[in-house]
């Protein structure tokens, strides 16, 4: 069995009267990709937002490589290894690529040429080596997405959360970006990725969890998942479950 690198336990979040998390709990094992899957507003932003500490949980904790890291500042979870990017991309427009990738890069490395011939490094990695001075500001979409995943990437992390990375690209877009999140993966960085594109899904994940009003319904194989009748009716529909079935049989 693999090792456990990040354990959800019974983690919930109130907004009000609206309970947002209920008692989720899942475990991530080392050097794997794992989806979390979920219509909208099934809490997944707000369970990353929980296990990256920009949010509090009402209950329950988070626990990553042993440790119980719950309400530990984002800030000292990206020196222990936890890196996430965000749905609404918004890098330092004014800033170059390479600058842009340099301020993360400066967690582990004192010195700016240091920070900054890294950021090449990882740049190059996520596709953006050509664009590497030009302004972040005149990235396409597609651009700003992988200059997204480069940022979190240059804190070196051991376990990185992708927030819907492949939101709003087109097919071949999207069909470009999952070698570059396997190769990541390939490195030996843990990924839990949220993603409503389910033909990525099924190519890139091992596991696959499925949160829905808060409350995670099932969770195993994209094959398994594909034909739980739980989450063919909450969630993807019997035309998206056989989609998803296919899918996950080529690569």
């Amino acid at each position: 069995m693999a090792e456990t690198l990040l354990k959800v336990d019974n983690i919930s979040k109130r907004f009000g009267g609206l309970l947002a998390v209920n008692e989720a709990s899942f475990s991530v094992a080392v050097g794997r990709i794992t989806a979390l899957i979920g219509p909208n507003g099934a809490g997944k932003t707000t369970l990353f937002s929980i296990i990256a500490g920009f949010l509090l949980p009402d209950g329950g904790r988070v626990v990553y490589d042993g440790t119980d890291i719950t309400g530990e500042a984002p800030h000292r979870l990206a020196r222990r290894g936890i890196a996430r990017t965000f749905q609404i991309v918004q890098p330092f427009a004014g800033l170059t690529v390479r600058e842009n990738i340099a301020i993360g890069a400066h967690l582990s490395r004192r010195g700016r040429s240091e920070a900054l011939s890294a950021a090449g490094e990882v740049a190059r990695s996520v596709g953006l080596g050509a664009q590497l001075e030009a302004p972040a500001a005149a990235l396409t979409v597609a651009g700003r997405k992988r200059l997204e995943l480069a940022r979190a990437l240059a804190i070196m992390p051991r376990l990185l959360l992708l927030d819907e990375v492949l939101a709003g690209l087109n097919p071949s877009e999207i069909r470009d970006m999952i070698p570059v999140i396997r190769g990541i993966a390939d490195a030996g960085v843990t990924v839990l990725m949220t993603e409503h594109v389910m033909q990525a899904v099924m190519r890139l994940a091992e596991q696959v969890l499925v949160l829905a009003e808060g409350r995670i319904i099932a969770q195993g194989t994209p094959q398994q998942v594909a034909a739980d009748q739980r989450v063919i009716e909450a969630y993807l529909g019997h035309g998206a479950a056989r989609r998803m079935a296919v899918g996950a049989g080529h690569d």
